[in-house]
């Protein structure tokens, strides 16, 4: 599991490559993995101390619009599309922030499942790729009946009862 990155950081903690348009932001920590920060042609002409400059920028604008923020989940209504696909990435995508599934008995004697949405069958491995659209987010599960999907279950929070 990666480390939350630094929302500000220094050019001690990284090493700068650069592409045709990007910076290639690599922390010497491998815990806090790599970013590729998009600047355009002029990313050739500035130095990596204002590549470093420029994105810790970026990361306190993005901080600030944050602690402004308040997060809506949209749920498509009934009957309109939940997914898209989108070609140039071959994917499918959520069209809102609330996805309603079923989960079916798949693969290699059911150890593998099958997630509907739409009708769409979509393997384990479609529909991990499909959540990393949300890559760094959170994610909530709440299971319901096959016939309520489209309802938000009651909720207690407590501790669930052993079985057996």
């Amino acid at each position: 599991m990666k480390k939350p990155r630094p929302l500000v950081y220094s050019l001690e903690e990284v090493i700068i490559t650069r592409d045709a348009t990007s910076a290639h932001i690599k922390y010497k920590d491998a815990a806090y993995g790599e970013t590729f920060f998009t600047i355009g042609p002029e990313v050739a002409e500035l130095t990596d101390q204002e590549i470093v400059d420029l994105y810790n920028d970026t990361l306190r604008r993005q901080a600030e619009l944050a602690r402004n923020f308040k997060y809506v989940a949209v749920e498509p209504p009934l009957g309109s599309r939940q997914i898209t696909y989108q070609p140039a990435s071959d994917q499918w995508t959520p069209r809102g922030g609330v996805l309603r599934c079923l989960i079916e008995d798949g693969a290699q004697g059911g150890r593998e499942p099958v997630i509907t949405i739409d009708d769409k069958e979509m393997s384990w491995a479609e529909f991990g790729t499909m959540l990393c659209t949300y890559a760094g987010w959170g994610m909530r599960i709440e299971f319901t009946p096959d016939d309520a999907i489209h309802r938000r279950p009651a909720l207690e929070v407590r501790e669930p009862e052993k079985s057996g």
